[in-house]
C-alpha cells in the first residue's frame, strides 16, 4: 500500500502517468472517492499517458467510454448512476473485462459481485487543499 498526497490538478496528472506505467494488458483499476475527488482526472492522466489527446469525459450516463489508442484499448466506466449491479450483465459487462483492454471503474462498490477482482485499486480522498491517494495492489 502507497500513499500520497497531491496538491494540484497537474500533480494528479503527472501521478496517473506514473501510476499508468504499472498497467499491463488485461488490468482492471478500481476508482473510489466521493464526487468530485479527482477519479475522471486520474484517469484522464492514464489515458493521456497512452496518447489519447482529446477531452475525457465522465461516462455517467452511458456506463463506459471505449478509448482505442495506438497501443492500447482502454474502457473508461463511471458506475456512479448503476441503478442494479445486474445492469452491467445486461449491458454486456463482462465483455469488457474478458478482453486484453485496459479497464478503469469509478464507482465499482455500484457493481459488487459483477465486476473481476482488480489487480490495483484507487482511494481518493480530500485532504487539506489537496487530496490523498492511497494505492492497493
Amino acid at each position: 500500500m502507497q500513499s500520497v498526497i497531491i496538491p494540484n490538478e497537474t500533480q494528479m496528472l503527472s501521478f496517473a502517468a506514473e501510476l499508468a506505467r504499472s498497467l499491463t494488458k488485461g488490468s482492471v483499476v478500481f476508482l473510489y472517492g466521493d464526487l468530485g475527488a479527482g477519479k475522471t482526472t486520474l484517469v484522464r492522466g492514464i489515458l493521456q499517458h497512452f496518447g489519447h489527446q482529446g477531452a475525457v469525459k465522465s461516462p455517467t450516463y452511458t456506463l463506459v467510454e471505449p478509448y482505442k489508442l495506438s497501443k492500447q484499448k482502454m474502457y473508461h466506466f463511471d458506475l456512479y448512476r448503476l441503478g442494479d449491479p445486474e445492469e452491467l450483465e445486461y449491458m454486456g459487462g463482462r465483455d469488457y473485462f474478458d478482453s486484453d483492454a485496459i479497464c478503469l471503474v469509478e464507482w465499482p462498490e455500484k457493481a459488487i459481485g459483477f465486476l473481476p477482482k482488480p489487480n490495483i485499486s484507487v482511494f481518493i480522498s480530500y485532504h487539506a487543499n489537496g487530496r490523498k491517494i492511497t494505492v492497493v495492489q
